[in-house]
């Protein structure tokens, strides 16, 4: 039974992931700053919970003296907070991925996975990215996931642990505790408007774009990282659908799903509050496309569609 290590496990998606890797077998220790009221089903499946700093030395020390076989690195601030003074957010963004690597790689650890992002990449191009395309951040948040996967290519090339990094597009679904902020990602909010309020109010004239990849998917993406020899040591991959949509045709799949379960209609409004009749508005225009052949190579196929993920939301508020 493989250890394994998990920080951030207690945030929307480390809880997923941590749940899925304990009722696979793994022997989880999930670590975090702090853990939710509601979280009595879950703790029962971690083999421990630690809350305690991760920007304290004698913390990673003492994680490092429980000799892992596999630590997952999720601890990060968000978009905005990493916005804040320089040498803060290196602490929680930066140097904690260091320290971890320093200590843990000296007591036999196999393998080290940081949870980065595309937002590594700055301003999409409008064409296929893949892995190889040369990473220039825009913002703090993706600056930072920079340097931390550097680190790890570092200890990567100079150590026997096996770091990867895994460029994350963007996750949904329901969360595993109710206090998981997780309802400013688009569709979940696009769901939780639907249900509660019977509309959909866009924030845009619809035409962003995302690549959207339901949370369990993402959960089974690790799982075969974990378990893939990588003998020739090329690090890094893309978890994605691969499948890009803007705004206003994510809003329109919600819509549709909405009236599959309630056989009720309901209105997707604009800022300027007309309401959208056209969901190939923008079928058009040029997308990007976050590739995912690499992880495809290694055995990994996407299943659960964007509609089956959208009935599971409707399903959790439901409940």
């Amino acid at each position: 039974m493989k250890k394994v290590l998990i920080t951030g496990a207690c945030g929307y998606l480390g809880t997923r992931l941590s749940k899925y890797l304990a009722e696979k077998g793994y022997s989880v220790t999930a670590f975090d700053k702090y853990i939710p009221t509601d979280s009595i089903e879950w703790t029962s499946l971690m083999d421990e919970v630690i809350i305690d700093d991760i920007r304290d030395e004698k913390t990673i020390s003492n994680l490092a003296n429980k000799q892992f076989d596999i630590v997952i690195h999720l601890i990060s601030l968000d978009h905005h907070k990493s916005e804040d003074d320089p040498n803060f957010v290196s602490s929680i963004n930066v140097m904690p991925t260091w320290d971890l690597l320093d200590k843990l790689t000296n007591t036999g650890l196999e393998k080290f996975i940081y949870f980065s992002t595309i937002h590594v990449y700055g301003n999409l191009p409008k064409k296929i990215i893949t892995e190889d395309k040369l990473a220039n951040p825009v913002n703090a948040y993706g600056l930072t996931h920079l340097l931390s996967e550097n680190i790890c290519n570092y200890y990567n090339e100079k150590t026997d642990t096996e770091c990867i990094n895994v460029r994350l597009s963007n996750s949904y679904g329901s969360p595993v505790f109710k206090d998981n902020n997780c309802w400013w990602l688009v569709i979940n909010d696009l769901c939780k408007t639907a249900y509660q309020e019977k509309n959909i109010k866009l924030l845009s004239n619809g035409s962003p774009q995302r690549d959207f990849i339901h949370g369990d998917d993402v959960a089974r993406a690790i799982n075969i990282l974990i378990n893939y020899k990588n003998h020739n040591r090329n690090n890094t991959y893309h978890i994605a659908s691969g499948q890009t949509l803007t705004i206003l045709e994510l809003a329109h799949v919600v819509k549709e799903v909405y009236f599959q379960r309630y056989n009720k209609e309901i209105d997707i409004y604009f800022p300027d509050s007309s309401v959208s009749e056209d969901p190939e508005k923008f079928n058009g225009i040029k997308r990007y496309t976050v590739a995912t052949n690499k992880l495809n190579e290694i055995g990994f196929q996407k299943k659960i569609s964007l509609e089956s993920g959208l009935h599971k939301l409707f399903q959790y508020f439901e409940s």
